[in-house]
């Protein structure tokens, strides 16, 4: 740590309002100068699928907590042990996940393949120690045998093989001498011990599989409970933060760090993870999604995956903002989604261009129109830094289909359009709604109106009530047609992992692409640009969906929380 250079932070932990029990032991320990006063963290995923939600907690808490401090670094490692499960692909999408939220882990990007030699060597030093022995038993023999939280567990028939022959046999497995499964090394702990993961636990396996990084160097791989704790030794990591269900392994990660020459002691720490309802935080499920098509792939933008979300168009900022108020604890607890999303509503509401754009259209004709002509619309209603653009108004136009009503209720209760009522159009004009016309099959296709012309600029017409509702509009003759995707909530079950059949939870309503009618600059947005669709939510031109002149907008968020008022 001393050749590390230091970098100029922010306020450090033991000098600020400390907002989290983790920081409150992080201040202690700076003020007793353990560490050399230095805060080393990491993020430690497994690249064996895409990162979720759930992760957000953990990497804004670490990459967090090293930017609060000044003597600190956090480290990007890829616990990376099982080579049938992780690929490239993975690396490099948490690589782009964890960048796009704003954390950079700068040189300080590891793999525990790294250490295969280091870890090697302790596992040799434990047999040699008489800690660790080779155990011929089958996969079956040895779940059998653990025991269970009321019976302790029975030794195996291998525990007392000789050093000699444990290390000539661990020599043999590592250089592919036996078959998958044929014999695995454990830990010579305790198999009557109370805490299940203390009973003999496996340290390496044998699996003639090729590593994504080592290639097939190796035909044994260690378990992630012995890398974990001992590649954080390696890192002179001196906070190991993880989720609650590590609590219990804790005194495996002391065991490992303490009976071999490791090069440091880190500190396990525990808080509780990120549980969202209605989403799924499991890796496996999410996986389960992906290849069994019932998503798009996992930047689909109904997952909760961090891809999916990005591709949705939650802002980075708003989900920083979201882990910051949450907070940081040991209470196991699930938070609504609709929390989340009213951030991302705050962070949109002052990052966005407003706009018209009409999802479900009905035509209106201007009646006694006397010629088009172009109103000067504000991008943003408090912000003039964004400036304003021409909207064409003329004889015929668009509106939302749900504006009118053919037997509207009270006019104290409905301010929108119906048969003889009145209704303002954004920017524009007061409209009077004199008839309308219905198709064959009983459907209104038509509303015929009239606009009052001295009702322009908020103005009310002469003999007329103020009339309080208004609504959006596009012109017809230079709207443009765009693909519109409406996202839901991608689960009916607020906790579907809970669920014997998760996948018979799906949401059939969670995706509805529609064709919506736009005004004509927003054909020319390129991916990833933010509007807001006046009334009707935030969207965001698709990454993969959108091109040249033909943008697919998907909805981010509606205004309000619907969900709720749903349920």
């Amino acid at each position: 740590m001393s050749n590390e250079v230091e970098m100029e932070k922010g306020v450090p932990t033991d000098q600020k309002e400390h907002r989290n029990f983790i920081e409150n032991i992080i201040a202690e320990d700076l003020k007793s100068g353990k560490h050399d006063g230095w805060v080393i963290t990491r993020f430690p995923p497994e690249p064996n699928g895409y990162l979720h939600l759930g992760h957000t907690k953990s990497i804004c808490l670490n990459f967090g907590l090293a930017r609060d401090n000044v003597k600190t670094r956090c480290h990007l490692r890829f616990d990376d042990t099982n080579p049938l499960k992780e690929s490239t692909e993975y690396v490099n999408a948490i690589k782009e996940d964890i960048k796009w939220l704003g954390f950079d882990w700068g040189e300080n990007l590891h793999f525990s393949s790294d250490y295969f030699d280091t870890l090697y060597g302790f596992a040799v030093e434990l047999i040699e120690k008489g800690l660790a022995y080779v155990d011929s038993q089958s996969p079956e023999e040895i779940a059998e045998n653990r025991g269970t939280f009321e019976a302790p567990g029975k030794n195996s028939p291998f525990r007392e093989r000789s050093v000699e022959e444990n290390l000539k046999m661990f020599t043999e497995m590592k250089e592919g001498k036996y078959k998958d499964g044929e014999h695995v090394l454990r830990a010579k702990i305790d198999m009557a011990h109370g805490n299940m993961c203390m009973r003999d636990p496996i340290l390496y396996r044998i699996r003639h599989v090729e590593h994504h990084r080592t290639g097939d160097q190796w035909k044994i791989y260690p378990m992630y409970d012995f890398t974990h704790g001992l590649s954080d030794s390696i890192e002179n990591i001196t906070h190991s933060l993880c989720t609650l269900e590590f609590q219990d392994n804790r005194p495996l990660y002391d065991w490992f760090v303490e009976n071999v020459s490791s090069p440091s002691t880190p500190r396990q720490i525990e808080f509780a993870k990120l549980n969202l309802d209605y989403t799924l935080m499991s890796k496996r499920k999410l996986l389960q999604l992906v290849e069994g098509g019932h998503v798009e792939g996992w930047d689909d933008p109904r997952m909760a995956t961090i891809s999916g979300v990005r591709r949705r168009g939650y802002p980075a900022k708003a989900i920083r903002k979201f882990n910051e108020m949450i907070g940081v604890g040991k209470q196991e607890s699930v938070i609504e989604l609709s929390i989340l999303e009213e951030r991302v509503r705050d962070e949109l509401n002052q990052t966005t261009k407003r706009c018209m754009g009409v999802i479900d259209p009905i035509k209106v004709t201007i009646t006694n129109w006397e010629e088009d002509h172009e109103i000067d619309a504000p991008f943003h209603p408090k912000d003039e830094s964004f400036g304003s653009r021409k909207v064409k108004f003329g004889k015929e136009l668009y509106i939302e289909r749900s504006d009118f009503m053919e037997d509207p209720p009270s006019p104290k209760k409905w301010f929108r359009l119906g048969p003889n009522r009145s209704v303002r159009l954004r920017y524009a004009y007061v409209i009077t709604c004199d008839e309308y016309v219905k198709d064959d099959e009983g459907n209104v296709v038509e509303l015929k109106c009239r606009y009052h012309k001295d009702s322009f600029g908020g103005v009310t017409p002469e003999g007329m009530k103020k009339v309080k509702g208004i609504i959006h509009w596009v012109n017809a003759e230079d709207a443009k047609n765009v693909e519109v995707r409406l996202y839901d909530r991608l689960f009916k079950h607020e906790n579907p992992s809970a669920c014997k059949d998760f996948l018979s939870e799906l949401n059939p309503e969670s995706l509805k692409i529609v064709e919506a009618k736009v005004e004509p600059f927003l054909a020319d947005a390129k991916p990833n640009d933010q509007f807001q669709f006046e009334r009707m939510g935030y969207f965001t031109a698709d990454s993969k969906l959108s091109s040249q002149g033909k943008p697919v907008f998907n909805r981010t968020v509606t205004l309000k929380d619907n969900w709720q008022k749903k349920k």
